[in-house]
């Protein structure tokens, strides 16, 4: 991690006190003499959950390069979460993975993964970085708007007022605006009452509606797995995960595209379980006892936000996290993407203010150019998703769902898939020659099957 402090300022600010805006303050606290976090809540206890933060009683990942990058910057923070409960294993061998109507060869692959909470983790992650010397956050307050120079060169701080009875407008100057204030970012509005553009918006439709319940863990339940995945597909645009939580709890996280609406009881809940294209979800579930009731959360669409494309940009300001680009939630990118941005900053401010959002975006944009890839990539294999399917997509996706096929026998190829999904790997990684060459074999061999399967069938039958 960068230590430099080339770029050295007396104030930062951090609009928005979640994943996004933590790791932001952690890497801001190298460079500034003081950061400061606004945050419109106030702060829960730990491990509970924040208004703020609706997705935050659902399932969440930490991609293995995610993990690594948090652990760089909080060290010890694994070994914490795992003290509370958390488990810790390998991706493969304690997971099991459904694509395309069947399970990945498990296997030790190498990566490791944490299954905590989302308010567990974000709690952890908050402390530490509320005990830097440097760092302190303001709760209850909402940042009205941006403090600009004369000529609107540079953003030299924020409007505010804080969530009291009586409280006036007030004005925190800084020598750098860090937006991390999720999705619903006002900065493409704030921008342009300052005479910019507004960033281009890239939006693909996905409709995602999800629903989560928790669950009692018992020592019953699949013993020596910890996760369980259930891909959708086109054949069935329903899929699901279960994971290990701290506490001895399981997280159900189900979800469905296009707006279609999951049963908010728990019988309902069950029988939207029991639709997916395996059992394996609904066998353990089934014979657990809830924890509390389904709750629903829905995603419009992967949205991105283009801010290395504008032309002209204030000094002083910056845009990290969801505020820059959200995903499909049900591929886990978006803390492990902002920690990734957030180590990008690190070294951008490593080299002084010239150029630096120019400099951030353009980094910040090869950093979400995989994720978001693969996400609307993936997203695009369903007819009713609207987007261009260039000749390219439309090969991968074909590719991708020969590839699951060999991986449910071939370990090697399920580890270069895995190695993607958690950031590890660059995606043509997985069209290396030799595991092009696993990937023929594997579908060779599972035709040879149903060949030989459908010869049986008409032999008995005949007999």
């Amino acid at each position: 991690m960068a230590q430099s402090k080339t770029f050295t300022g007396k104030q930062a600010v951090v609009i928005g006190a979640s994943m996004g805006g933590l790791l932001a303050a952690r890497v801001l606290s190298n460079h500034f003499e003081q950061v400061t976090l606004l945050e419109r809540d106030t702060f829960p206890a730990a491990g509970e959950n924040r208004k703020g933060v609706p997705q935050g009683r659902h399932a969440h990942a930490i991609l293995a390069q995610g993990l690594q990058i948090m652990e760089g910057y909080f060290p010890g923070l694994t070994d914490r979460l795992i003290s509370l409960g958390a488990d810790y294993e390998d991706v493969s061998n304690f997971a099991r993975w459904f694509h395309e109507g069947d399970c990945h060869q498990p296997t030790v692959s190498g990566v490791n993964a944490i299954n905590v909470s989302r308010p567990r983790l974000e709690a952890e992650v908050r402390a530490r970085t509320l005990a830097l010397p440097n760092v302190q956050a303001v709760e209850g307050c909402d940042v009205l708007g941006l403090l600009a120079a004369p000529d609107n060169g540079r953003i030299i701080g924020v409007r505010i007022i804080r969530r009291k009875a009586g409280s006036a407008e007030e004005g925190l100057t800084a020598n750098l605006v860090v937006d991390a204030s999720g999705r619903g970012s006002r900065s493409p509005a704030w921008l342009e009452g300052l005479g910019y553009e507004r960033p281009a918006e890239e939006a693909v439709k996905i409709g995602i509606t999800y629903t989560s319940c928790q669950y009692r863990r018992k020592p019953g339940h699949m013993p020596g797995v910890n996760a369980l995945i259930v891909a959708p597909s086109p054949k069935n645009p329903r899929g699901g995960v279960l994971l290990s939580q701290e506490g001895n709890r399981w997280m159900l996280t189900v979800a469905a595209y296009l707006g279609e609406q999951i049963p908010q009881d728990h019988v309902g809940l069950l029988a939207f379980v029991r639709s997916m294209d395996t059992p394996a979800l609904y066998d353990v579930v089934t014979n657990a006892e809830p924890i509390g009731d389904p709750v629903p959360h829905k995603i419009p669409s992967n949205l991105r936000r283009r801010y290395e494309r504008l032309n002209r940009f204030p000094q002083g300001y910056l845009v990290l996290g969801d505020a820059l680009c959200s995903f499909n939630p049900i591929y886990g990118q978006g803390m492990s993407v902002a920690a990734l941005a957030a180590a990008a900053l690190d070294g951008c401010l490593a080299l002084g203010e010239e150029r630096l959002a120019q400099r951030f975006f353009k980094q910040a944009s090869k950093i979400i150019d995989i994720p978001w890839g693969t996400a609307v990539g993936n997203d695009l294999r369903f007819p009713e998703v609207e987007g261009p399917r260039s000749p390219m997509t439309r090969f991968i996706n074909w590719y991708l769902e020969k590839l699951h096929h060999a991986a449910h026998h071939d370990p090697v190829v399920s580890i270069a898939f895995l190695k993607v999904v958690n950031l590890m790997a660059p995606p043509p990684s997985m069209m290396q020659p030799g595991i092009m060459w696993r990937v023929l074999r594997g579908n060779l061999r599972t035709r040879r099957q149903q060949t030989t399967t459908q010869g049986y069938g008409m032999t008995e039958a005949a007999a």
